[in-house]
């Protein structure tokens, strides 16, 4: 017997870790008001942890897509790897030179360039596309705002999003 219609448990389960976060710092202030204050000092540290937690559950929700895309993402030490109907590829995490993400595709995808082998391109809604979040977080560098910023602007051209090395003048503008 189910108790909530599909839709409500797939939201339910992309905001997660802000539900969870909620939840400490709601017992964290329990504890802090509680009879005779006993439990502050662990009820501060919960609730500071439940912020901090918050604060990355929310970007992770804006990240996640609906896992209904094509092809399927698999993040393994280290390794990005892409299994499409159509293409696919592996990519290191460490070797990437640049990600970009090329809105004008249909969905848009993530574009993977390493030297020396063939972009890997990966849809936004691909399953298991979520872990992608934090092997783009090892990246030195990496604007997580802009990213996710630029992942829900709906504009349809093609964005840098990241890059090792940059190809362009230290003076010229991404936008």
């Amino acid at each position: 017997m189910m108790f909530f219609r599909p839709e409500a448990k797939a939201a339910l389960w992309r905001w997660r870790e802000v539900l969870v976060a909620a939840a400490l710092a709601l017992l964290g202030l329990w504890w802090i008001i509680g009879p005779g204050r006993l439990l502050a000092v662990p009820g501060w540290a919960l609730v500071l942890g439940g912020a901090a937690l918050c604060f990355v559950g929310v970007q992770r929700a804006r990240f996640r897509g609906t896992g209904d895309g094509p092809g399927a993402v698999q993040v393994d030490e280290g390794q990005i790897s892409y299994f499409g109907p159509l293409t696919g590829g592996v990519v290191a995490v460490q070797a990437l030179e640049r990600l970009t993400l090329d809105a004008s595709l249909k969905p848009a995808h993530w574009r993977l360039d390493a030297p020396g082998q063939a972009a890997v391109f990966i849809p936004v809604n691909a399953a298991g596309s979520d872990a992608l979040f934090d092997a783009f977080a090892r990246l030195p560098g990496l604007r997580t705002e802009r990213m996710l910023a630029e992942l829900r602007s709906g504009k349809g051209h093609t964005v840098v999003i990241w890059e090792r090395k940059p190809l362009r003048p230290a003076h010229t503008l991404l936008h």
